[in-house]
């Protein structure tokens, strides 16, 4: 009887880790789709990463789990900072990083067991990544200080 709770743990442990797979891949799928800097499969290794360590920090049991998932939280935060860079006129890779971040909470729900809160998550993040878009270009195109740069072809004549 152990022998077949032990089995259910195990497979189910294994459709947590597959649904995290899926759910990053539905994210990363999204960033790739729009070029960015993290794309497919950064996004399928960090919603793995992060619920397989969520499911081992339950099961190592330390007397404090949750100083595994605060570990987790760093280490997504060294990844994000790595893809946010300076463009020429402002910062690049902010949406990117907090995608990133929220796609590491995403797989410590799925590694928790909450697979309807990673759903609902992962449905969120592809809202606010796609509808969000023309929302923001709407403000952009109304709302958005001008530069303009004069450029002169013979500065002897002038």
């Amino acid at each position: 009887m152990e022998f077949l709770q032990d089995h259910y743990v195990v497979t189910n442990e294994l459709l947590l880790i597959f649904i995290s797979v899926i759910l990053g891949l539905l994210i990363g799928a999204e960033r790739e789709y729009r070029n960015k800097s993290a794309g497919l499969r950064t996004f399928i290794l960090v919603c793995f990463g992060a619920c397989l360590f969520t499911i081992l920090s339950i099961k190592i049991g330390v007397a404090n789990p949750d100083r595994l998932a605060a570990n987790i939280i760093t280490g997504i935060g060294f990844l994000g900072a790595g893809v946010i860079f300076k463009g020429e006129n402002k910062i690049e890779g902010i949406t990117t990083a907090t995608t990133i971040w929220a796609t590491a909470s995403i797989g410590m729900a799925v590694g928790s067991g909450y697979v309807y809160f990673s759903l609902l998550g992962t449905a969120l993040v592809l809202i606010i990544l796609s509808a969000l878009t023309y929302l923001q270009s709407f403000i952009d195109n109304y709302n958005k200080i001008r530069e303009y740069k004069v450029g002169v072809t013979n500065s002897a004549e002038i």
